[in-house]
């Protein structure tokens, strides 16, 4: 190997070394040399966080009352949000069984021909993919 590129290559390891020991043996963080404080507590954001609840909350109820509604608590709220993600989850999974269906009879007709047979990925890819073959 060449003199100076072993040199070069000692003096680069020597700097790296030297900023990461000193990263490390230096007492403080960055953030007390730069006086960097956070401008809000976690306790600040956390009662924040319920206050905006709390008024989103009264917002609802507000327009519930104006058309004649029932009041609504968060609980019920949380539980309505958690009936309509069960549907969409059902309803993903009624999909993918739609596909499966859709995979076999198709399958099924390949086999007839004597084609090969697709995967549900190779199928999923030919249904977005445009009359022309290329992906929409």
């Amino acid at each position: 190997m060449d003199s100076f590129a072993l040199i070069v290559i000692v003096v680069i390891v020597l700097l790296v070394t030297a900023v990461v020991l000193v990263g490390i043996l230096y007492p403080g963080s960055g953030a007390d040399h730069l006086d960097w404080r956070q401008t809000r507590s976690a306790e600040l954001e956390f009662t924040n966080e319920i206050d905006d609840l709390e008024q989103m909350e009264a917002a609802v109820n507000a327009k519930r009352r104006a058309r004649g509604a029932a009041e609504i608590s968060h609980v019920e709220l949380k539980a309505e949000i958690d009936r309509e993600l069960a549907g969409i989850h059902e309803n993903e999974a009624l999909e993918q069984e739609d596909l499966r269906q859709l995979l076999d009879a198709r399958n099924a007709r390949r086999r007839k021909r004597g084609e090969a047979e697709q995967t549900l990925e190779e199928f999923e890819r030919s249904l977005l993919a445009g009359p022309d073959g290329e992906s929409r």
